[in-house]
């Protein structure tokens, strides 16, 4: 399916061609039917000699209205561009055909209205006018056919000439993310809230859950129209009227909720953004430079919102010029790279271009690599793009870069396989063929090192630790758990990390004493070993080299302010456990007995098995765990 959309001055005939060509007047509002001009967007479709059938889309060529031309050109495959032959070139024909060659739309057919009115001669002087206005743009090497939409001649000419070009027109990309920039939203009675668009990137079926953008509102699809035909799947490239209602029991999507330029699609991928970078071009017959942070009105598709366009390498251009700029919007809209935009100021169009990023942040340093960045993202060459992205993303999952480089997933598959074979890309396992992480490989490096040396400085600051911990390191590198768990498991089986535990470490790390270490840690040990039941505590250890001896088994630290070593520690616990199980409980004054303690370190043992639920206290008593009531419960 293929849309075709009129352009061209106010009164040059564009609604009464198409009604002549489709029996369908496209004028739908009273006013425009009143005072004979298009106002708003107007549809209608036509069935060619080849049996295909073809949408149409009227535009109003007043210059009061070109919001709303903008509005219906975007998703148009052939232009008609429509010039009176009574009046030739005027100021909107000129207009239009800028933004149909700033939109990059490359089928057209140039139409000569009117042809009843004039002479032969005259025909011939409009028709050079035309071939020399287009002639540069896109449209340069478009037919050019003369009709009357009063006497008819011309017409079947211009259905043939129609059929034909639309043979070279390819056919509208299918990459399973349905977008559906929203022209129209109204209400029928009995069926509810109705909009209406161009369907772009994929297909709509009916019952499908659909969200709509930058709201998040979340409907299903009630019903689907083509044409005022009922269908239960919306193909790429179609004029689509969807029918919408809520989802299980949440409330409808009401009328008052949507706005021309709302995005309708499938929920989950596509996230409104407010700041993207392009490639903007100023139009030749722009009136004034364009300055940096000069005030705006962006149109991409049905949107239209104000924003601020930021020049990346200089103060300003000068008509007919180019430059990659980042574009701040007043609101958020939901677009996509590839897609193509125009900038106006109140009374002009000053130029457009082609989204490069989206979700991007505000660039203060560094342009030059975002410019570099941008040129290769630019690229006519798959490959490339996908390297460059990843490259300014890294790390990505195979759908993200898919989603950011707008192709199809199998698609980027194919040439993330080939950059792994060039040794370009490295790509980490995951469960599911998506979910798989691609690092470029000096992005890969430059991810290890960092990671390398985030793991360093912690051995450099705590020494006598056995590395850092998991999620410390997770916090400092900012990376998502998807993320981290493929590249860390990755980095230990390239012997760049080891695991011991929770904690991270070098795989050559080894905990060394200083000797004044050791002469503490000695001394220490020593104390302990005096009164192994009741160790004196006069000897104070810094908190890591205490962890250290905990970790290396020397000794056992029963509570904040008791550490006994570790024989001493067996015998005690061993000797109690022995107790307990000849007469089944013991009593705080029966362990310092048979400890030969003070009642201090008695109860501090006690309550450190209690913790270990080795023992529990039963009243004044202590009993084993195993045989407390407590433990039969969570046995069962």
């Amino acid at each position: 399916m293929f849309v075709l959309g009129t352009a061209g001055h106010v009164d040059h005939g564009k609604s009464v061609l198409v009604h002549s060509l489709t029996g369908i007047d496209p004028d739908r509002l009273q006013e425009e039917k009143e005072r004979g001009m298009t106002i708003d967007l107007g549809f209608a479709w036509l069935k060619l000699p080849s049996g295909r059938e073809v949408s149409i889309v009227d535009v109003p060529g007043h210059e009061r209205f070109i919001k709303n031309m903008l509005a219906g050109a975007g998703g148009i495959d052939v232009a008609l561009l429509i010039v009176a032959a009574d009046e030739g070139v005027m100021p909107q024909t000129r207009e239009h055909l800028a933004i149909l060659d700033l939109l990059g739309i490359e089928k057209g057919i140039v139409v000569i209205t009117k042809r009843d009115l004039v002479d032969e001669e005259w025909l011939e002087l409009v028709r050079l006018d035309v071939q020399e206005l287009v002639a540069g743009t896109t449209l340069a090497e478009s037919p050019i056919v003369a009709v009357s939409a009063v006497s008819g001649e011309g017409l079947d000419e211009l259905i043939s000439i129609i059929d034909s070009l639309l043979d070279s027109v390819p056919v509208k990309k299918d990459i399973g993310r349905p977008r559906l920039p929203v022209d129209r939203a109204f209400t029928i009675a009995g069926f509810g809230t109705v909009v209406t668009g161009t369907l772009l990137d994929g297909k709509l079926s009916l019952g499908q859950e659909v969200e709509i953008l930058p709201q998040g509102l979340r409907g299903r699809l009630r019903g689907l129209q083509t044409h005022k035909q009922k269908v239960e799947l919306a193909l790429p490239g179609t004029r689509v009227a969807a029918n919408l209602s809520g989802v299980s029991t949440s409330a409808s999507v009401t009328k008052n909720e949507l706005r021309r330029g709302d995005v309708l699609t499938a929920p989950g991928w596509l996230s409104p953004t407010k700041a993207i970078d392009g490639k903007l071009r100023l139009l030749t017959s722009a009136l004034h430079p364009l300055h940096h942070n000069t005030i705006i009105t962006f149109h991409y598709a049905t949107t239209e919102v104000s924003g601020k366009v930021r020049l990346l390498t200089r103060e300003k251009i000068e008509p007919g010029e180019e430059e990659w700029v980042q574009i701040v919007l007043a609101h958020p809209i939901a677009i996509v790279k590839g897609d193509h935009f125009i900038v106006r100021s109140p009374n002009e169009t000053l130029g457009g271009g082609v989204i490069l990023d989206t979700h991007v942040r505000h660039h203060r340093h560094s342009r030059t690599k975002i410019v570099q960045s941008l040129e290769a993202r630019d690229s006519s060459d798959p490959q490339k793009v996908s390297l460059a992205t990843l490259s300014e993303k890294q790390p990505l999952t195979l759908k993200k870069l898919a989603l950011l480089c707008n192709f199809t997933t199998s698609e980027t598959e194919r040439i993330i396989h080939s950059l792994i074979a060039s040794k370009e890309v490295i790509m980490l396992p995951a469960v599911r063929k998506e979910d798989m992480l691609l690092f470029s490989v000096s992005g890969w490096t430059d991810f290890a090192e960092r990671i390398k040396q985030a793991v360093e400085k912690y051995h450099h600051q705590f020494p006598l630790r056995p590395g850092m911990p998991m999620e410390e390191l997770k916090g400092k590198m900012m990376i998502p758990f998807l993320f981290f768990t493929p590249a860390f498991q990755q980095l230990i089986g390239d012997n760049v990390l080891a695991q011991s535990e929770a904690v991270v470490q070098l795989p050559d790390f080894e905990i060394q004493l200083t000797p004044s270490q050791q002469e503490s840690v000695d001394l220490f040990l020593e104390s302990l070993n005096r009164n192994p039941y009741s160790p004196l505590q006069d000897l104070l250890l810094e908190q890591d080299l205490l962890e250290l001896l905990i970790r290396n088994g020397k000794v056992v630290k029963v509570s904040n302010e008791v550490v006994f070593i570790s024989s001493a520690y067996d015998k005690m616990r061993e000797g109690i456990i022995s107790l307990l199980e000849s007469q089944g409980k013991i009593t705080l004054g029966e362990v310092r007995d048979l400890l030969h303690t003070s009642r201090k370190y008695a109860l501090a043992m006690l309550q450190h098995l209690d913790e270990e639920k080795i023992t529990i206290r039963d009243g004044n008593d202590r009993m084993l765990y195993k045989h407390h009531r407590s433990y039969q419960v969570t046995a069962r």
